[in-house]
């Protein structure tokens, strides 16, 4: 599920931003090329609701590495401006999902854009085995 999630905001991401923008999702220890994002599940959690339903939160951190040397900060403010537009709502495959708990950080040039896809699964069960027959006498008393 995570996995999915990660693929949606990485496709309205680049829908957003076009294909300039490179999407990262796993770590990358050289030749990072910027401008990009580094999208990442941070504290996934999942919680008994009713049954077998579970609230399951999950909160993703999009980093975003500017091109720009100068004016960090400002192409920063505007990226998470237009994060928040285009990740208020994604499809996971193809069901709608709504991005909450949108905030961000600038922190050493680096932005870091937190939402919230928190959404309701429910368990899957395995069948349980079928009866074999019963069969039944009935007496009445005398």
């Amino acid at each position: 599920m995570i996995n999915s999630i990660i693929e949606a905001i990485s496709r309205a991401i680049r829908k957003e931003f076009g294909s300039r923008y490179t999407n990262y999702m796993e770590e990358v220890k050289q030749d990072l090329r910027k401008p990009c994002f580094f999208i990442l599940c941070v504290n996934p959690t999942s919680k008994l609701f009713l049954r077998k339903r579970y609230l399951r939160t999950n909160q993703f951190c999009i980093q975003y590495f500017p091109e720009s040397r100068n004016d960090k900060r400002r192409e920063c403010n505007d990226t998470a401006e237009r994060l928040m537009s285009c990740l208020k709502w994604i499809s996971i495959s193809g069901k709608p999902a709504i991005g909450t708990k949108m905030e961000y950080e600038i922190v050493d040039g680096i932005l870091h854009f937190f939402v919230n896809y928190d959404m309701y699964v429910f368990e899957k069960s395995d069948p349980l085995p079928r009866m074999e027959n019963l069969k039944e006498k009935i007496r009445e008393k005398g």
